[in-house]
């Protein structure tokens, strides 16, 4: 058999609609987690070093916590996903938050039918230009990556959509303790692959090839997140 028939072969298989590790099985004895204890610390310890602003707050000072960074940033305008809980935006004045429109995480699973997903009376979806001109956006999160600081947002209730996190200069970040896993495949294990999953590490950063950082090419300059314990 040639080299050309051996690559066909394997992609014809991979083209097979069954679970993929039945075709091609992967060895998972590898180690799940590198660590036990202290997951929330080193999930904070590693935001930190990304330059992250990190607070840790009790479930009943959220509103506080929410209402004090917002004062702290000065900020006027900040976007809210459909779906984020009212609670976390009590202490918040009047005409602060902006909500976005409709998404299908706050209505139900992802559907191949977004029109007849939508809710009777849907909020358009604010555009690229009312994202720049908000001063932050407030969401939560799906889970959280204590080895590699990282949050990822898989659009579901409170989270909203790509642009949100990507277009505003600053992103609050709500995390639960309990949505804070240990590694990568724990994490894995808590996300649907159908959904568009956003992995964010730190604020928006890059380096040229004299290693200078530039902040806020490609995301915000900010990320502020507050662990709800």
């Amino acid at each position: 058999m040639s080299s050309r028939e051996v690559i066909l072969n394997r992609v014809r298989r991979a083209l097979v609609d069954v679970p993929r590790d039945e075709v091609f099985p992967v060895p998972r004895d590898y180690a799940r987690a590198h660590v036990v204890e202290g997951v929330l610390e080193l999930f904070a310890e590693h935001l930190r070093d990304y330059r992250a602003v990190v607070h840790e707050v009790a479930e009943s000072g959220l509103a506080d916590a929410v209402a004090g960074a917002v004062e702290r940033r000065g900020a006027r305008r900040v976007v809210t996903p459909a779906g984020l809980p009212a609670a976390w935006t009590a202490g918040l004045a009047a005409g602060v938050c902006v909500p976005d429109g409709w998404m299908y995480g706050s209505i139900g699973d992802l559907s191949d039918d977004p029109i007849n997903n939508r809710p009777e009376h849907p909020l358009p979806h604010l555009t690229t230009a009312d994202l720049d001109a908000a001063d932050g956006v407030l969401t939560g999160a799906a889970v959280a990556i204590a080895e590699t600081g990282t949050i990822v947002l898989d659009a579901g209730p409170g989270q909203g959509r790509r642009a949100l996190t990507l277009v505003p200069d600053w992103h609050l970040c709500v995390v639960r303790a309990r949505d804070v896993v240990a590694s990568v495949p724990q994490a894995l294990e808590r996300l649907a692959p159908g959904r568009p999953l956003t992995w964010i590490s730190g604020p928006s950063a890059t380096s040229d090839i004299e290693l200078n950082r530039v902040e806020g090419v490609h995301g915000p300059r900010t990320l502020e997140v507050l662990i709800v314990r």
